[in-house]
C-alpha cells in the first residue's frame, strides 16, 4: 500500500511542477520565416492580399482539400475576411486589418475552438531581382499554463508551415 501512496504523491508532484513551470513560461510567442522571390512586388502582393489566393499557396488547405471556406468583407486588402472549417486543420478565421499595396498585409487570426487570437503580417521588401517576403505571427497564450507550454513550441509547430507556404508562394509568383 505504501508504494501506491508514493506513486500517487509522485504523480501529484510532477503535475504540480508542470503547472508551476507553465506559469513561469513567457505568455508571448512569435513565429517568423522569410523567402526571397524573383518576382515583382505587385505580383506577390496580389497573391497575399486576396484571401481566395491563399488556398493556392497555403499549406493548410492543401493538407485538407475538403476544407470549407467562407469569404466576406472586401475582396482583398484591409477588410477582407474569411473563415474555415476543417476536421484535420481546425476551425478558424482571418481578417486583414491593414494593407499597404505592394508592401504589406497585416491580419488577425482567430481559432475559436482553442480560445486563441494572434496578429500577423506579411511584409514585402525590395531585394536584388525581386523581393523578400517575411511572414510573422505573434500572440499571447494568456495565463493558462498548458497554453504557455504550447506557446513555447509554437515556432517549431507552425514555422515549418510558414516556410512551406512561402515556398509555394515563391513557385507560383515565379511561374514555376
Amino acid at each position: 500500500m505504501k508504494w501506491l501512496i508514493r506513486i500517487v504523491v509522485g504523480l501529484v508532484v510532477v503535475v504540480a511542477a508542470f503547472v508551476a513551470i507553465g506559469w513561469l513560461l513567457p505568455a508571448e510567442f512569435k513565429v517568423q520565416r522569410s523567402a526571397r522571390i524573383a518576382a515583382p512586388a505587385d505580383k506577390v502582393y496580389a497573391l497575399i492580399a486576396d484571401p481566395r489566393e491563399w488556398k493556392r499557396w497555403g499549406v493548410w488547405s492543401r493538407r485538407d482539400p475538403a476544407m470549407k471556406m467562407d469569404y466576406s468583407g472586401a475582396p482583398s486588402g484591409a477588410g477582407a475576411k474569411w473563415s474555415w472549417q476543417s476536421k484535420s486543420e481546425g476551425n478558424g478565421a482571418m481578417e486583414f486589418t491593414a494593407a499597404m499595396p505592394n508592401e504589406r498585409i497585416a491580419y488577425t487570426l482567430t481559432f475559436p475552438d482553442m480560445g486563441m487570437q494572434s496578429r500577423g503580417v506579411l511584409e514585402i521588401t525590395p531585394a536584388d531581382q525581386g523581393v523578400v517576403v517575411t511572414w510573422t505571427n505573434e500572440g499571447n497564450m494568456g495565463s493558462n499554463p498548458i497554453n504557455r507550454w504550447f506557446g513555447l513550441f509554437m515556432d517549431t509547430l507552425v514555422g515549418p508551415d510558414f516556410a512551406a507556404g512561402l515556398d509555394n508562394l515563391k513557385k507560383i509568383a515565379e511561374g514555376q
